[in-house]
């Protein structure tokens, strides 16, 4: 089977930024996800700028020093970035898609969760392959200011989600294996 409608976490990206039109049809498709009583509320921010996104690592790898104790990889992800040059928090995906939404709007993170869930699905049909940014929400959720600052998130706002987004380096013939189905029906 071809690539094509297989939705998989890539985390190995080409060094070919993503066409703004291509990234606009991802967050289009984005804003046509469900959500809680139909309340909305997320925006998005496309990221392209290299520069901004390796100045993104930085920061992270910054926030997980200070911040150690609170898991078991930043000091993996923290030697991988300083000794080995290797950044194993954004990957060297070439764009970001972040997900905002107000403060005080209470289904923005989940919101946020089926808006980009929608764009990881759509985004192997046009070739594009996606990875959640874990760490990133990590550090966004505990809202650290540098990080917060370098992407002009007002105060009256939050980053509620993030994904990476490029061209897979790599071709996959199949998904990775999963578990057997496991259901029950009732009546």
């Amino acid at each position: 089977m071809d690539f094509n409608g297989f939705r998989r976490s890539i985390r190995c990206y080409k060094n070919i930024p993503v066409p703004y039109e291509e990234l606009l049809k991802l967050v289009n498709i984005a804003r046509f996800a469900p959500t809680a009583s139909n309340s909305q509320g997320v925006s998005y921010i496309i990221v392209k700028d290299k520069k901004i996104l390796e100045k993104s690592t930085e920061i992270i790898v910054k926030w997980m020093e200070d911040n150690i104790e609170l898991h078991w990889s930043f000091s993996r992800h923290i030697n991988n970035y300083r000794k080995n040059g290797i950044d194993s928090i954004l990957r060297d995906a070439p764009n970001i898609i972040l997900a905002t939404a107000q403060k005080d709007f209470k289904n923005g993170r989940e919101n946020s969760i089926s808006a980009l869930s929608y764009v990881e699905l759509f985004a192997p049909t046009l070739g594009i392959g996606s990875c959640w940014a874990g760490l990133f929400e990590f550090c966004a959720f505990s809202n650290y200011v540098p990080l917060l600052d370098l992407f002009n998130i007002s105060k009256d706002k939050v980053i509620t989600g993030a994904l990476m987004v490029g061209y897979p380096k790599y071709k996959y013939k199949r998904l990775v294996d999963r578990n057997k189905l496991d259901v029950t029906c009732i009546g």
